[in-house]
């Protein structure tokens, strides 16, 4: 059991993780900062955290164990603001959707508590964001990511996965580099080409006539495309090679498509169609890497 969770980010992800944490009785106390004081006092009231502090820094101030839910362009400033009140047996994680950009933050910020510090990604959301949707259930049954580079100690991977275990997740590991390259396939790209295409049927003069016609398959589609805004613009931005690179791929696959159609080839956009089918039939949430809202 930990002392004292310090939790910076007083959101969905954090308030989840507090839940959880508290449920399994992981945890005696959690101590709790948003950059909004409104929503670390809401935390408070609604008993996700115990403590409102007034700052990152006192937040961390005697945490044996630290979660950062910040958007993940917030990673640097929120590591230079804890460093000096993380402790040298302090357990440090985040939950961000890009883990290469993470760990350069930690890299420029944490100097010797860099050990300290287990980049996690927790295959988890929803399509609301806020403290008021907080839920101790969010991570049963999930994946998490764990992607430690060669400073961690070992001993504090093994920590992180056990903890994240404890809450009711299935952990993993892998370098930082294949996971940025695997979730711009899975995750990240599909959150762009879900904006673009909402975009696109918004902009036509009959947009809001064609949406009044939209069933079933149109809702699963685009449910992603009601994503946080400001989250998913620091996620593309931060793994933007990656994701280009899949776009890329995206345009080819959607040109052959095209080319399909436009010259009758019945042939063989049947086969596309049926070699597509089969692989989405054959695949299974969290069966490897999971899709995610995040």
């Amino acid at each position: 059991m930990f002392e004292q969770l310090g939790l910076i980010g007083c959101g969905l992800m954090g308030g989840s993780f507090a839940l959880a944490l508290k449920r399994a009785k992981l945890v005696k106390r959690v101590v709790g900062y948003s950059k909004s004081p409104s929503t670390t006092e809401r935390a408070r009231q609604l008993g996700v955290i115990d403590v409102a502090a007034p700052s990152a820094l006192l937040a961390v101030s005697g945490a044996d164990l630290v979660l950062l839910a910040v958007p993940v362009a917030a990673t640097e400033s929120t590591f230079r603001a804890i460093r000096h009140g993380i402790g040298a047996e302090t357990l440090v994680m985040d939950v961000g959707s890009t883990k290469s950009d993470v760990i350069e933050a930690a890299q420029q910020s944490l100097e010797g508590k860099l050990k300290c510090f287990v980049p996690a990604h927790p295959i988890a959301g929803k399509e609301v964001a806020g403290i008021e949707h907080a839920d101790a259930d969010l991570f049963t049954g999930r994946q998490v990511v764990l992607t430690p580079i060669k400073a961690t100690l070992r001993s504090n991977v093994q920590r992180a996965a056990q903890v994240w275990t404890g809450v009711g997740a299935r952990v993993s590991q892998m370098t930082h580099q294949a996971h940025d390259s695997a979730f711009a396939a899975v995750s990240h790209l599909p959150h762009l080409l879900a904006f673009a295409f909402m975009n696109g049927i918004a902009s036509q003069p009959d947009g809001d006539a064609f949406l009044e016609l939209a069933g079933p398959g149109f809702r699963d589609f685009t449910r992603i495309a009601a994503g946080e805004p400001t989250l998913w613009r620091d996620v593309l931005l931060a793994n933007r090679e990656q994701v280009l690179r899949q776009s890329q791929l995206f345009r080819k696959a959607l040109d052959e498509l095209e080319t399909m159609m436009r010259t009758d080839n019945v042939t063989d956009l049947e086969q596309a169609i049926t070699e597509a089918s089969q692989v989405r039939g054959e695949w299974r949430l969290g069966s490897s890497t999971e899709s995610t809202d995040a």
